[in-house]
């Protein structure tokens, strides 16, 4: 089946077209291979609207969103190489920098038209100051006026990626939807719960210098909630896992659980089994969780049903 599947990416990365500037060379069909082997992608290589939703769902169910490398004091780039060793080369997950910017990667050595955007997470409540906080995709098969938005660094809320157009979905456990505001922004939303929670953006290439200076704040200012806090997410087609400090919380159709983690094996044990994030040497970040977790509780409580 791999054999099979290297001839596809062979012939598409023969016949691809011309790309986004911002996407590095890719030396040899193997590096795609990678990735698919990596989000255990079996199915065909071809720029059209199946294959993008079936690599979403791949990737999302696959790769964990996780700020740990923030938290250990690592710096992290928007460089798409950087996101590829780390992810594919050495198994890890990432924030939306990384996983949106090697998913557009890969879109793009297969053939779509894909359009890195810089968007702005909870505009309406953080003004300004979140612009160029996210980074989704915009994306076109080649020869299709269709206009799709992909995001797999969002924490795993959209399954499938959807059309750039007014709408809602039913992704188990989440709603998640586009609308259009006044200004001129798309605003994508997802809600699982009460609170729904939002990033807005314009359809339009992002400003790339702009996005790798917020990426180097949100891993820097003492305020971030990157840095105040540990967080880990990952989807499954119809279940949400989140580790946020010491609070684990499993969201289905039927509802959310929550649990506390008591001590540093636990939590190392939790990442491993719960996320596939072998990292023991996360122990070391339980004293700080443990001092958060008062203040993470309260902004965030526990809750069942």
């Amino acid at each position: 089946m791999t054999l099979y599947i290297l001839c596809q990416v062979t012939e598409a990365f023969c016949s691809r077209g011309s790309q986004n500037t911002h996407w590095p060379p890719m030396t040899n069909p193997v590096r795609l291979q990678r990735y698919f082997d990596r989000i255990g992608y079996r199915g065909p290589c071809r720029p059209d609207t199946d294959v993008l939703a079936a690599l979403q769902a791949a990737h999302v169910c696959s790769v964990p969103f996780e700020n740990l490398d923030v938290q250990f004091g690592c710096t992290l780039t928007t460089a798409v190489d950087a996101a590829y060793d780390k992810i594919v080369t050495r198994g890890r997950g990432g924030w939306c920098y990384e996983q949106n910017g090697l998913f557009g990667w890969a879109l793009a050595e297969i053939g779509f038209d894909v359009t890195r955007v810089a968007a702005a997470v909870m505009r309406h409540e953080r003004g300004e100051i979140s612009k160029a906080n996210h980074l989704c995709l915009l994306v076109r098969p080649p020869g299709s006026d269709e206009v799709i938005l992909a995001d797999v660094g969002f924490g795993g809320s959209m399954l499938r990626p959807i059309r750039l157009c007014a709408s809602a979905h039913q992704q188990v456990p989440f709603r998640i939807g586009l609308r259009k505001l006044d200004d001129g922004y798309w605003r994508f939303w997802e809600q699982v719960g009460s609170a729904p929670f939002s990033y807005d953006f314009f359809p339009e290439p992002a400003n790339e210098s702009a996005m790798a200076h917020r990426c180097t704040y949100l891993q820097s200012d003492p305020a971030s909630g990157f840095v105040l806090n540990t967080v880990v997410q990952l989807r499954l087609p119809s279940e949400h896992k989140v580790l946020r400090g010491r609070i684990f919380r499993l969201a289905t159709a039927t509802g959310t659980r929550s649990r506390i983690l008591d001590s540093a094996d636990e939590f190392v044990a939790t990442l491993a089994d719960q996320f596939g994030l072998d990292l023991p040497e996360a122990a070391r970040l339980w004293p700080r969780i443990v001092e958060r977790h008062e203040d993470l509780l309260r902004d965030n409580p526990l809750v069942e049903g």
